[in-house]
């Protein structure tokens, strides 16, 4: 059984930094679009925040260009997502997930797929 599991979520004020890191267990197919997306507490809607392919393309919206990074460890099968300068809208929950069949869209999601495995999401609060 896949399972996805975020961590790294915490607090922090505006243009502070902090690392998401996104665990997949179970899963040996090597090929993939990995993607974190989130979701604010005013929204219903979720958006894409950063994605990175099985060759190491990566992409991010607009809104964390130049801010946000995402990297992997292959050899974990772990994902990061390095946050810095964050802003207020930065605060939301963040979901991963990784995908099976699915497109690096530029946008920073993956389009499409197959088979996709979800985590429960991990919380980042930015305050003033």
């Amino acid at each position: 059984q896949v399972r996805v599991q975020e961590s790294g979520g915490g607090s922090v004020q505006p243009g502070g930094s902090l690392t998401l890191s996104c665990a997949v267990i179970g899963d040996s197919d090597s090929g993939y679009c990995m993607q974190w997306i989130r979701q604010t507490p005013a929204s219903v809607k979720r958006e894409p925040v950063a994605a990175i392919d099985s060759d190491g393309a990566t992409a991010y919206a607009d809104s964390v260009k130049g801010r946000f990074t995402i990297s992997e460890n292959k050899a974990e099968n772990t994902r990061h997502l390095y946050m810095n300068s964050l802003k207020p809208d930065g605060h939301a929950m963040y979901y991963c997930a990784i995908l099976h069949g699915a497109e690096l869209s530029r946008g920073g999601y993956c389009r499409g797929g197959s088979t996709g495995y979800f985590g429960q999401g991990t919380q980042v609060t930015v305050y003033s």
